[in-house]
């Protein structure tokens, strides 16, 4: 029995579809049938597509945040990064991260959805860009010295990873970055 509200498997659809499909590619009349609901009790709760986005997106990112928050802070930073970088192993390759999918959609997006957008990719950065910081001080990471712009590449490569997985239909394309990161998390210590 699924006891999830209307409103919270609309929402599931429609991050699902999304990381899918991409913001584009999905109509209410979609959604509607995968709910089993009609068109018009979807604008209820969303009255526009940038409503559902946007609610959509902000959920992903609290999700992720307490992730980020879950992975031990009493571990060494290249322990940190190596767990982080283990989220991304068993990413599937039928649909890729809703961040990456909607940043690809940026120049349809609304100015509040693309600040979920840009608060999601800035979550992941700041946590990435203080862990490098935390192992350059304890010596159990080194990179470029610039903390920031580390934080920056290292999500942009596993987002990239992602993406290039699910173009080739090729984990491992994935699991070699992942197994990259977590190589170099180890070989600093």
């Amino acid at each position: 029995m699924n006891t999830a509200t209307t409103r919270e498997q609309l929402l599931e659809h429609a991050e699902l579809l999304m990381r899918q499909r991409g913001c584009n590619g999905f109509s209410y009349r979609d959604l509607a049938e995968r709910v089993g609901v009609k068109t018009a009790s979807i604008h209820y709760y969303f009255p526009a597509k940038d409503d559902l986005l946007t609610e959509v997106m902000d959920k992903y990112t609290v999700h992720v945040r307490a992730v980020l928050q879950g992975i031990d802070p009493s571990l060494p930073a290249n322990e940190k990064l190596a767990t982080y970088a283990s989220l991304f192993r068993n990413a599937p390759t039928d649909k890729i991260c809703l961040g990456g999918m909607l940043a690809s959609n940026v120049a349809s997006l609304s100015d509040r959805a693309r600040e979920s957008v840009l608060a999601f990719f800035r979550l992941h950065e700041k946590w990435l860009s203080h862990v490098v910081a935390e192992g350059m001080k304890d010596g159990t990471l080194t990179f470029s010295g610039d903390p920031e712009a580390d934080g920056r590449w290292l999500f942009a490569m596993l987002q990239g990873a992602i993406i290039s997985a699910r173009l080739f239909q090729d984990p491992q394309r994935l699991c070699d970055v992942v197994a990259a990161v977590q190589c170099r998390a180890r070989a600093t210590h």
